[in-house]
């Protein structure tokens, strides 16, 4: 259980900060990059949910709850380095499973089974949601990008970086549901504008 009855530490004032493991990085480490931008995903992800009521027979917001639950789980696995050394924490260490990876899966196929296909790249935008849905697609790939990278250079959980592949892809196929199924998409017009 978490308990947080006091907001600032102070412990970060020199410019590092604790990663789940308890040693310190400095704020701009990649691994703190990796699951800080996990955070602002999340953050994108509530101001979708405003416009998500209703939406999906009321399935787009629950699922939009469940992600956000999901990105917590993955910022507090890429912010505990060492995957291969979990069974010697003093606590469960948490961390992303295959079977995230396969709801997301489902579920895109499931959204995009009634979707036309494509003709087009589409042009984020439509309604309010479909729009929120492409930022968050956008900074979901900018968090992909950067936990790739991570996995370079550090031990990264493979399932936390395929799940945020999946998880862009979610969104794309989301916002075109949103859009009325494809009937509001915004398409793109090559030189439309020569």
């Amino acid at each position: 259980m978490v308990v947080l009855n006091k907001i600032y530490t102070r412990t970060g004032d020199k410019g590092t900060t604790a990663l789940g493991d308890g040693s310190r990085r400095p704020k701009h480490d990649l691994r703190v990059e990796a699951y800080g931008t996990v955070d602002e995903t999340n953050a994108t992800v509530g101001l979708a949910r405003l416009h998500a009521e209703g939406v999906l027979g009321g399935e787009m917001d629950a699922a939009l709850a469940r992600i956000q639950n999901d990105l917590f789980d993955l910022g507090a696995d890429l912010c505990r380095p060492e995957p291969a050394k979990d069974a010697e924490a003093k606590y469960p260490v948490l961390r992303m499973e295959q079977s995230q990876v396969d709801r997301l899966e489902a579920e895109i196929d499931a959204m995009n089974a009634d979707l036309e296909p494509l003709r087009s790249f589409v042009l984020p935008g439509g309604s309010p949601l479909a729009a929120h849905l492409h930022l968050c697609r956008t900074v979901s790939r900018r968090a992909e990008r950067l936990a790739a990278r991570l996995a370079e250079v550090e031990a990264v959980n493979l399932p936390a970086v395929v799940y945020l592949n999946r998880l862009s892809d979610w969104f794309f196929v989301a916002s075109r549901a949103a859009n009325r199924g494809g009937a509001g998409d915004v398409l793109w017009v090559p030189g439309a504008n020569r």
